[in-house]
């Protein structure tokens, strides 16, 4: 199965760190943000990485090339200075992506989730991994029924965690250019054709300097642990 990296994001709220960084650049624990992606990912038999990128994307191939040091493989999907978002960045990279289920991981999380549980999921149009709320996401995006199909709107709310599995098919009849995923989702959400899962490990969604710093911490001390 491949995997793509979303890489693509100006990182507003980081400046100005990432006024002449990318956001996926930025360190912690001393190795950018997409290093511990990618590490994880090959850990967990994912090699054949697409990554796409937009600001300062030239910095990214540059210092990732093709992979070969982390035992990937890595093509890149370039989209120029106007990122598409994350659905448009999706179908921009689908020549790349094939004709299977792939797996999406968004560039700014952080997570200690074991990716190769996805690596054989029965998937329909696709399927969401959800985390508890975080406390800059209170009311949550999703829920999840007893059968394990996600819904819009439930007693109980989730995360998206920015990890998803989706077939190309969830792409069908959208043109190339800007577009968002929630919409998508939330329709396939409403034909009963995403399935989900909630994970209970650690998760950060690195949206601030602060949060990077946060994380940087998380990681000293992790490694202080082991």
């Amino acid at each position: 199965m491949k995997a793509m990296i979303l890489a693509a994001g100006r990182g507003e709220r980081m400046r100005p760190l990432t006024d002449h960084t990318p956001k996926p650049l930025l360190l912690a624990a001393g190795k950018p943000l997409i290093e511990h992606t990618i590490k994880q990912l090959v850990e967990n038999g994912f090699n054949d990485i697409v990554i796409n990128h937009a600001h300062l994307g030239l910095h990214i191939e540059n210092r990732l090339g093709n992979g070969n040091q982390f035992g990937a493989n890595i093509r890149y999907s370039p989209e120029g200075d106007l990122a598409l978002e994350t659905a448009g960045g999706i179908i921009n990279a689908l020549s790349l992506l094939g004709d299977e289920v792939f797996l999406v991981v968004n560039g700014d999380i952080a997570t200690d989730f074991a990716f190769a549980e996805l690596k054989h999921l029965p998937v329909d149009l696709a399927h969401l991994v959800l985390v508890d709320n975080p406390a800059h996401n209170t009311k949550g995006d999703f829920g999840l029924d007893k059968s394990g199909l996600v819904v819009s709107d439930s007693a109980e709310q989730f995360t998206f965690s920015g990890i998803g599995l989706y077939r190309p098919e969830l792409f069908d009849n959208i043109a190339k250019g800007p577009s968002r995923l929630a919409p998508l989702l939330r329709l396939a959400i409403a034909n009963g054709r995403v399935s989900g899962q909630k994970m209970n490990g650690f998760w950060m969604d690195i949206g601030t300097p602060e949060r990077l710093k946060e994380l940087d911490f998380y990681y000293s001390q992790a490694k202080e642990r082991s």
